[in-house]
């Protein structure tokens, strides 16, 4: 395993990372970091958890500390655009975290907020601008900013961005953009007809992947309990009261009323819940995020927009309270728990109508739940069934029924592993 300072990396970044106690990079790390400060462009497909956020954020650092001089007015040197708010404001923490001992400028465009005070700091310009696709177009037009001297471009959870409608959008983002750019789309999942879109935006780039497209986290304890849809939220409810393992959780439904309805149901049960979701002000949403994270609220109740934006520690259990509509956002949803190699508990709650979305969900991941009526599934070929060569050489409880995945502890926490090696995030 190579170190940080193997990589070639600014020595202001290395001790950054030192700072934070960051030694060793992540798989996704040790392949994505070399390959963007040799200039390719980079399609990478890594779990949640593994690190994707650093492993381009140290390149574009590395890249302004070499570059050197200040951004021209209403430009913005590097763009990283991003499928949620929550993981905009995450991605900007983490640029700051590790550019600690650089003068770098970093500024945050998003929607949900007042346009005014990103204006103004899009007219001193920005070394790296982390954006969201709409509200980036809105500065965009109205002249607020332009691209025509940004270097580097990052579409993070790729599939996302062009999976939920974003495709015209990023179209004319792009376009914007210097041609002899460098591109890296980066993410959990890149089914193959988002491979097709990606393609259109990258130029040879090289394919790293760390493990096999849509595939689970090992650690991570999977469970689908058969409930009638009239008894969810009794059938939920029990299970975060009855189990003293359920530390801090986050439970998903598929619509912002539903995340509402299910919200108000534990809150009656005494329990510390709070929803987020699109209807909620970005200042909302971001409030209830910090109390989550400061235990001051035990249960987030969550529409999938904050299945791509929420990095916390310690989360120790997942509900689906309803299966998403598309299967890789199984793997993206379970991905909020066990991460930075801790193990956790994903618990699924399966209506009879929601059958067909648990057989997609057990086809994605190779695995079967063994509930009654259930096909075994057929293991999906690798890295969504085509594309390249991974390395390209020049560039408890009854009623459940689990795959046997993470273990639990000796306390019947589900949550062993909370020490050893601190990965770069």
């Amino acid at each position: 395993m190579k170190q940080f300072n193997e990589l070639g990396l600014a020595e202001p970044i290395l001790r950054a990372l030192t700072d934070q106690k960051y030694t060793e990079p992540t798989p996704i790390q040790t392949q994505v970091i070399p390959a963007m400060l040799d200039g390719h462009d980079i399609v990478g497909i890594a779990q949640t958890g593994t690190g994707k956020t650093a492993a381009f954020v140290l390149p574009i650092l590395n890249y302004l500390a070499q570059e050197g001089g200040r951004p021209a007015p209403k430009t913005c040197r590097s763009l990283i655009v991003a499928p949620t708010r929550e993981l905009a404001v995450q991605i900007a923490d983490n640029v700051r975290k590790y550019s600690k001992h650089m003068r770098i400028s970093c500024t945050v465009v998003m929607g949900g907020v007042k346009p005014g005070p990103q204006i103004k700091g899009l007219s001193r310009g920005v070394d790296i601008l982390v954006a969201t696709p709409g509200r980036l177009l809105d500065h965009m037009s109205t002249g607020a900013l332009n691209l025509s001297s940004t270097g580097i471009v990052i579409l993070d959870e790729a599939d996302q961005m062009l999976d939920m409608g974003f495709i015209p959008a990023i179209r004319k983002i792009m376009a914007k953009v210097p041609k002899d750019r460098q591109t890296a789309l980066l993410s959990a999942t890149m089914p193959k007809p988002i491979r097709a879109l990606a393609a259109d935006f990258l130029t040879d780039p090289v394919e790293i992947s760390v493990a096999p497209t849509a595939t689970p986290i090992e650690l991570i304890e999977q469970k689908v309990m058969a409930v009638a849809m009239a008894d969810k939220r009794h059938v939920l409810t029990k299970l975060i009261v009855e189990d003293d393992s359920v530390d801090r959780a986050i439970v998903f439904t598929r619509t912002k009323h539903g995340a509402d309805r299910v919200t108000k149901h534990l809150v009656q049960a005494g329990l510390k819940a709070e929803a987020i979701h699109g209807n909620k002000s970005q200042n909302q949403r971001q409030r209830t995020l910090n109390g989550f994270k400061e235990g001051k609220v035990q249960i987030l109740v969550a529409t999938d927009v904050a299945a791509r934006g929420i990095d916390i520690p310690d989360v120790s259990h997942v509900f689906n309270f309803e299966l998403p509509n598309v299967p890789e956002s199984y793997v993206h949803r379970i991905g909020r728990t066990a991460r930075a190699g801790k193990s956790g508990v994903a618990i699924s709650l399966c209506a009879p109508d929601e059958k067909p979305l648990l057989r997609d969900i057990e086809r994605t991941i190779g695995k079967s739940f063994g509930l009654p009526g259930m096909d075994a599934p057929r293991q999906r070929k690798p890295n969504g069934g085509g594309g390249r060569p991974q390395n390209k050489p020049h560039r408890g409880k009854p009623g459940f029924k689990g795959n046997g995945g993470g273990k639990r502890s000796s306390e019947g926490s589900g949550r062993s592993g909370r020490g050893g090696q601190r990965r770069a995030a």
